[in-house]
């Protein structure tokens, strides 16, 4: 590979290759320090940003960051490339793009056009240059939607995933989280657990459980067990009624591998999900998850900045067509993003590197209680990404998951930033809400009473 150079008043930056040149461009964050990859200081970060700005985007498709015969995520990149899409920004150098997707001629359509030429190299690259106002502004053009029993990524909108998790999977103790939530307006995005037992017998109790919910008060929506894609595919061959496949997924081979996958078994697994044919107004039948570290934790980054490996994620998960992709900003913890600014801006990153390489991007708004960060951190990155906006959010009670022991965003945070923003629910569900009298003035629920009295009657007839 080439090296490349910048200089900066008297002194000459050197960068030995592209990946060098990334990795030195990226907004500091405690991964990129950790595996030795970091500017050393801003003066060099703002060099490696300026020759980054200079290259040519075509130099993605000519120097692999990662070699092609040594990993299947990079030649899925290549292989999948629409070049023809590519040719209207082929012409243009990262800077020029960062500038063009600013630009009035950069609308709605526009990026969905070029966004099968885009590879996820090409909008790390670009996001390195942007300010948090730029990340904001392209994202929120960017419309990308999905759907399953609802609508997902409308413009206007804004979902949730219903995150009853229990550290017993105990089912009354699910069962009322469901209902809080649904009181809230939440669970239109999926009705997702996380099982505190792991093992095909739960996933099927679990998701029938969910299923009996759903289908007896006629939920437009959708729900998951968040367990290895194996275990779903075994719950199918027994008949469970599974909606949505889940997986975490990484931006390289060996980081997948390091999750027991490999895109030869998303394939089959998406191949099963359809086959159930359980959608009633679309078959998007896939639900990522993803978070800058990954690759560095399973020590499978190949000496790729993390941000980088993480868009990379982006391209195995384009290949499935998912309902849902979910940044878990800020799980993996202090190692890899160390306070509240770094969490921000990594979320801000992933949605805008997501929506324009096409996906139906959420996020986790997230902190482990060992970073240097709080719930007013968050409430930050909430309203940034519902004003860029995010396809969907979580919602847990009290915004404390008692089972994976880390904080994120509650019921109400929902609520709030659906109040502030103007954002209704998918349609679908925000339809069954009305019905419900859960919300009966646009788009508020009635809190601070007894049970909505329809959705009350209809608890009691079918209870």
């Amino acid at each position: 590979m080439s090296s490349f150079a910048h200089t900066v008043g008297s002194r000459t930056y050197q960068f030995r290759d592209l990946k060098d040149l990334m990795a030195k461009a990226t907004p500091a964050r405690s991964g990129d320090y950790l595996a030795g990859l970091a500017a050393a200081t801003a003066e060099e970060r703002v060099a490696a940003q300026m020759a980054l700005a200079a290259l040519p985007l075509s130099i993605f498709l000519q120097q692999a960051l990662i070699p092609y015969e040594d990993d299947e995520v990079t030649r899925l990149i290549i292989d999948s490339h629409d070049r023809a899409a590519f040719a209207a920004i082929a012409h243009l150098t990262v800077g020029d793009f960062r500038n063009w997707l600013l630009g009035d001629a950069a609308d709605s359509a526009a990026l969905a056009a070029v966004s099968p030429g885009v590879t996820p190299e090409m909008a790390a690259a670009v996001s390195k240059l942007m300010r948090v106002q730029d990340l904001i502004l392209v994202a929120k053009k960017c419309h990308v939607t999905t759907a399953f029993r609802n609508t997902i990524g409308l413009p206007g909108r804004m979902s949730t995933r219903l995150q009853p998790n229990h550290p017993t999977d105990d089912a009354t103790g699910i069962a009322a989280s469901v209902l809080d939530g649904l009181l809230y307006g939440s669970g239109d995005a999926v009705i997702g657990i996380n099982p505190a037992t792991d093992n095909v017998p739960q996933v099927i109790k679990i998701v029938t459980m969910l299923d009996e919910i759903i289908s007896r008060y006629g939920i437009p929506t959708q729900s998951c067990v968040l367990t290895h894609v194996t275990n779903s595919l075994a719950a199918i061959e027994r008949g469970a009624p599974v909606d949505l496949v889940f997986q975490s997924i990484a931006g390289t081979e060996a980081a997948n591998a390091g999750f027991g996958i490999n895109l030869a078994l998303l394939a089959e697994a998406r191949q099963a999900a359809l086959s159930l044919r359980r959608g009633s107004v679309g078959d998007n039948v896939m639900y990522f998850e993803t978070g800058q570290g990954s690759a560095l934790s399973a020590n499978a980054h190949h000496g790729v900045d993390q941000q980088t490996c993480e868009a990379r994620a982006y391209a195995v998960a384009r290949a499935y067509a998912p309902l849902l992709v979910n940044s878990v900003v800020g799980f993996i913890g202090p190692e890899y993003l160390y306070d509240g600014k770094q969490i921000v801006r990594a979320g801000l990153e992933d949605h805008f590197c997501a929506k324009l390489l096409g996906l139906p991007m959420g996020c986790d708004v997230c902190y482990t209680n060992h970073a240097e960060a709080d719930q007013n951190d968050m409430d930050i990155l909430l309203t940034l990404l519902g004003t860029a906006g995010c396809t969907f959010v979580m919602g847990i009670p009290g915004s404390d998951d008692i089972m994976l022991n880390y904080q994120t965003t509650s019921f109400h945070d929902a609520l709030y930033a659906r109040r502030v923003l103007g954002l209704k629910p998918a349609p679908e569900f925000e339809a069954w809400l009305r019905e419900m009298e859960i919300f009966t003035r646009d788009p508020l629920p009635t809190l601070g009473r007894a049970l909505p009295p329809t959705f009350e009657r209809a608890l009691l007839r079918l209870s």
